[in-house]
C-alpha cells in the first residue's frame, strides 16, 4: 500500500472535499468527498476514523462513486457524529481497479459541544497585560509587616534584581511598588491605545514581586492597594468600555501563605505545622513536612491536591475565590498553566463563573496547539465546550516571529490555517494573541537580536545589553508589521505592557523592568494607537471571516469581511516593493519592510493606517 504524499484528490481546508469547514459540532453530519482524476481509475474509497475519547473506537464508512466533476471522479459519504465529542482521527483510502491503493496522512476532526456560548466581548477587542508591580507607583511604599522579608526599589528606573542571593536563590523579593491606585491613573492612557481588556498579573497577597505563589486568595497584596481599590478600578475601566481580567493561580500556592505555611509566619496552623490543619489536604506530601510535591520542583511553591474537595470547594463554590472576585468586579480569568488542572477542576471554575456572571470568559494559558495538547499523558478537552473559552495563543506568536524573521508567508498561513482547522470557530475568535508576555523576552530585543541570545551570552551581558541603533530600527520596523498582523487576524490582540513605549529586555527579570514614563518611544506609542482605534472602529476587525489573498515569499495579505464591509491587511516583510491586488481586482504598491491596513469605502480601498 502506497501512502498518498500530495493532497491532489483531498484537501480537508477545501468544503469541495469536507463539510462543515474544520471542527465540528457534535449532532452534525460531515460529508467528506475524494475527488481523484478520472483517468488514475479508482474504483471506491474508504474512511477510516478513529473516535479517540470513545476508547479508540473504528468506524469503517465506505465513500461510494457518486458522480463526476469535470475530469475528476468524486467518492462521498457523510459521517454522522451523534452526541460524541473528542477528537477524530481519520484517513481516506482508495482503491484502483488495478488493485492499487493509495491513502491519506491522518487528518484531526475536532468535535465540539453546540452548547457552548462564549462571550464575545474578550475576542473582538484589544487586551492590555500588566505586571502590577511594573507599571505605574505614585508613592514609594513602605514594605514593614508585609509577607516575605521583601524591600522597595527607591529608584523606579532601576534594573530588577537578577543576581542569586548568598544561597544560590533568586527570590523575586525586591518590589518596585506599582500599584492599583496607580493603574486606575492610568486608564485613559490605556483607552488612548484602544484597550478593552485590561489582564491583570497576579494581585493577590504573596511574598515574590511576581505573585505567582498565592499567601492569601482573599486579599489584595498591599502594596498594591485594598479590595476597595480594585472595585473602584473595575467601576472606572467598566465606565470607559474596558473589561478587568485576573490570574488565577490555582495549580500552586506560596511556601509562604495561611494555607502551607512553610515558615511559619501567618498565625493559623498551615499544612506544613500540622496534620490536623484544614489544609492538610490541600497539598501532597511524601514525607510530612518537608517532601512534598511542588511546581517543577521549586520548594517556594508547593503545588495543591486538586483531588481536595475542600480545596474545590473553596476556589470554585458558591462564595468561593472565582465567583467573590467576579461579584467584586473582575469580568474573567486567566487560568495559569492550564494544562496542570485536571479537567474536571477547569469545567468546575468555568461553570462557577458562569454562574456568578453570565458573560465571565476563562482563558487557559496552552503553550500549543490547544485542540490535541497531551498534559501528563492525557488528552485535555480545553477546547471542546464547558472548559476554556480561549487560550493563550502562542502558537501564532511563534508563526508572526517565524515569518518576520525569514519564512515564507506560504508557511504562515498553512500554520494558521491548520490551528483555523482545529479550533472551533468561538476558539479561534477567542484566542489571547500576542507577540511577548511575562514569559517570554521583550518582542524588541527579540526581532533586533533575532534570538534569546541564551547559548552564547551570559547573564550579567544580556542585564546590561541594549540594542545599537540600526538593530532597534530594524527592530521596530519589523515590530509594526508583526503587530498589524496581531491586531488585523481573529482573536484579541494582546498588547504586553511597554512593548508600545519600546521596551527592551531578554528572559525573566528583564522582561519585567518599570514602565519608562516620560521615555516612550513615542512614535511606537502612535503607532499602537492607531492600531487600538482600527480595531475598535472597524467592524470586519472584530467579527469578520478572515480570506487569504496573498501568502508567499515574505509577502501576507488578508481580508476581513463582515456585514458587507471589508478591510484588507498587508505586510511586505522583503527587501523590495511588491504589486498586491485587492478583493475589487485593483492592485496597489506595498513598499519593502511595510504594513498597511486598507478600508473599503464602496468605491475604493482607502488606507486606515
Amino acid at each position: 500500500m502506497q501512502t498518498e504524499p500530495t493532497q491532489y484528490w483531498y484537501d480537508p481546508a477545501d468544503l469541495k472535499y469536507k463539510s462543515p469547514y474544520g471542527a465540528a459540532p457534535s449532532g452534525a453530519k460531515v460529508r467528506f468527498t475524494a475527488r481523484p482524476k478520472r483517468r488514475d481509475a479508482y474504483r471506491r474509497g474508504r474512511l477510516i476514523a478513529r473516535w479517540e475519547f470513545a476508547g479508540d473506537r473504528i468506524t469503517e464508512l465506505e465513500l461510494p462513486w457518486t458522480g463526476l466533476d469535470g475530469d475528476k471522479d468524486l467518492f462521498s459519504a457523510a459521517l454522522e457524529l451523534g452526541d460524541y465529542v473528542g477528537l477524530i482521527w481519520y484517513t481516506i483510502r482508495m482503491e484502483r481497479f488495478d488493485g492499487g491503493v493509495e491513502q491519506t496522512r491522518e487528518y484531526q476532526l475536532t468535535v465540539y459541544d453546540p452548547a457552548e456560548n462564549v462571550p464575545a466581548w474578550f475576542g473582538e477587542g484589544a487586551t492590555y497585560q500588566i505586571f502590577p508591580d511594573r507599571f505605574r507607583r505614585q508613592t514609594v511604599p513602605d514594605p514593614t509587616g508585609m509577607v516575605g522579608g521583601r524591600w522597595v526599589h527607591q529608584n523606579w528606573g532601576e534594573d530588577p534584581v537578577y543576581r542569586p542571593d548568598e544561597h544560590g536563590e533568586i527570590r523575586n523579593r525586591d518590589f518596585f511598588g506599582g500599584s492599583l491606585p496607580g493603574i486606575e491613573e492610568k486608564l485613559g492612557y490605556l483607552q488612548s491605545l484602544g484597550v478593552e481588556t485590561i489582564y491583570l498579573c497576579p494581585i493577590f497577597e504573596g511574598p515574590e514581586n511576581h505573585r505567582y505563589g498565592a499567601a492569601d486568595y482573599e486579599k489584595i497584596d498591599p502594596m498594591l492597594g485594598t479590595k476597595e481599590d480594585f472595585t473602584r478600578l473595575c467601576r472606572k475601566a467598566h465606565a470607559l468600555g474596558m473589561h478587568v481580567m485576573l490570574d488565577g493561580v490555582f495549580n500552586h500556592t506560596g511556601y509562604v501563605s495561611k494555607y502551607f505555611n512553610g515558615d511559619g509566619s501567618f498565625p493559623g496552623l498551615g499544612a506544613a505545622q500540622s496534620p490536623d490543619s484544614p489544609y492538610r489536604d490541600w497539598f501532597c506530601f511524601q514525607n510530612w513536612p518537608h517532601e512534598y510535591t511542588s511546581w517543577w520542583g521549586i520548594y517556594s511553591l508547593p503545588t495543591t491536591n486538586k483531588d481536595s474537595r475542600g480545596w474545590l470547594d473553596y476556589i470554585t463554590g458558591e462564595n468561593g475565590i472565582i465567583r467573590s472576585w467576579l461579584r467584586a468586579g473582575a469580568d474573567g480569568w486567566r487560568l495559569d498553566v492550564a494544562d496542570e488542572l485536571p479537567d474536571f477542576v477547569v469545567e468546575a471554575i468555568h461553570r462557577a463563573a458562569r454562574a456568578e456572571k453570565p458573560e465571565a470568559v476563562i482563558i487557559g494559558e496552552v503553550w500549543e496547539d490547544a485542540s490535541n495538547k497531551i498534559a501528563y499523558s492525557v488528552r485535555r478537552r480545553h477546547i471542546l465546550g464547558g472548559h476554556c473559552d480561549g487560550v493563550m495563543n502562542y502558537p501564532v506568536r511563534n508563526g508572526i516571529l517565524g515569518f518576520l524573521l525569514g519564512e515564507d508567508g506560504g508557511w504562515f498561513q498553512s500554520m494558521l490555517e491548520t490551528q483555523r482547522q482545529n479550533y472551533p470557530h468561538w476558539a479561534f475568535y477567542s484566542c489571547m494573541n500576542s507577540l511577548g508576555t511575562h514569559d517570554t523576552p521583550r518582542i524588541l530585543t527579540l526581532l533586533g537580536e533575532g534570538s534569546d541570545r541564551k547559548e552564547d551570552t551570559s547573564r550579567d551581558w544580556r542585564a546590561g545589553h541594549r540594542l545599537s541603533p540600526d538593530q532597534r530600527r530594524l527592530a521596530k520596523a519589523r515590530l509594526k508589521l508583526g503587530s498589524l498582523l496581531l491586531y488585523a487576524l481573529p482573536g484579541s490582540p494582546t498588547l504586553y505592557y511597554g512593548d508600545e513605549a519600546g521596551m527592551e529586555g531578554f528572559e525573566d527579570p528583564f522582561n519585567r523592568r518599570t514602565f519608562p514614563w516620560g521615555e516612550e518611544d513615542g512614535e511606537l506609542v502612535n503607532w499602537f494607537a492607531a492600531l487600538g482605534r482600527a480595531r475598535r472602529g472597524l467592524l470586519p476587525l472584530r467579527k469578520g471571516s478572515l480570506e487569504w489573498m496573498t501568502c508567499r515569499d515574505r509577502v501576507i495579505s488578508f481580508a476581513r469581511i463582515w456585514a458587507g464591509e471589508t478591510v484588507v491587511a498587508a505586510v511586505n516583510a522583503g527587501e523590495h516593493a511588491v504589486l498586491l491586488e485587492l478583493p475589487d481586482g485593483s492592485r496597489f504598491r506595498l513598499e519593502a519592510m511595510t504594513a498597511k491596513l486598507l478600508r473599503w469605502d464602496g468605491e475604493t480601498f482607502l488606507p486606515v493606517i
